[in-house]
């Protein structure tokens, strides 16, 4: 099994890599650490069998990477593996087109048996919450978008003028003029301000918090009292 591991922390990367020694039967998986070494890793190496994404890294924006590899290699296909275990997170992520999703609590031999099962042609999702409509409707229009414009459609939200995103990518400004129209009609959306703030919408959501224990904080808020009131 050929796997590209993409995380921006190399101790996991690590990690991972030993867990799964077994199925990688001694060869070592291809690393990347951001959306940009993430694209160059998927051009190079052409017989990947699995990516295993993590959701959060430099240059991407909540869901980003995976629309990115689907639309550039829709026959790839990609687990996401994140400390954020909502169930409308699992939910959309399965929506947005990966093959499965692993939060990192999860154990190896369940971790395994899960790659195993989206290896096989299966795929492998904790239990999801109920399904919202919108979630499904913005996925299929994303899925509409090619990688280049899903590049675009990132400068955009980093609110980058059409010359600005012509030297970001190494596009003629003409071609990004392009992009951006086809990008408004494939979203539905009459204006760049409507489609950066329809990028929100790629963000998971936050895992619950942790219900605070008694006594939690009390540090803190000592550390805030004046010096002259603490005894």
């Amino acid at each position: 099994m050929k796997l590209l591991i993409a995380d921006d922390h190399p101790l996991f990367r690590i990690a991972i890599s030993h867990a799964l020694q077994g199925m990688l039967a001694g060869s070592a998986p291809v690393e990347a650490s951001s959306l940009r070494t993430l694209e160059e890793a998927v051009h190079a190496h052409a017989d990947l069998d699995l990516v295993l994404l993590d959701l959060h890294m430099p240059g991407a924006r909540g869901f980003s990477s995976l629309v990115f590899l689907r639309g550039e290699r829709p026959d790839l296909p990609v687990v996401v593996i994140s400390s954020n275990d909502h169930p409308r997170t699992i939910r959309r992520a399965q929506q947005f087109g990966a093959a499965g999703f692993i939060p990192k609590s999860t154990p190896v031999a369940r971790m395994i048996e899960a790659l195993q099962t989206v290896l096989d042609g299966g795929v492998w999702f904790p239990p999801l919450a109920e399904k919202s409509e919108a979630d499904e409707q913005l996925a299929a229009r994303l899925a509409q978008l090619t990688p280049q414009q899903v590049r675009v459609l990132m400068c955009l939200a980093d609110g980058l003028l059409n010359k600005q995103i012509a030297y970001e990518l190494g596009l003629a400004e003409n071609t990004v003029k392009v992009h951006v129209t086809a990008i408004l009609r494939k979203l539905e959306c009459h204006s760049r301000m409507q489609a950066a703030l329809l990028v929100k919408a790629l963000e998971p959501d936050p895992p619950p918090e942790r219900e605070r224990a008694p006594g939690d904080g009390d540090s803190d808020a000592a550390d805030d009292e004046p010096a002259d009131q603490r005894s």
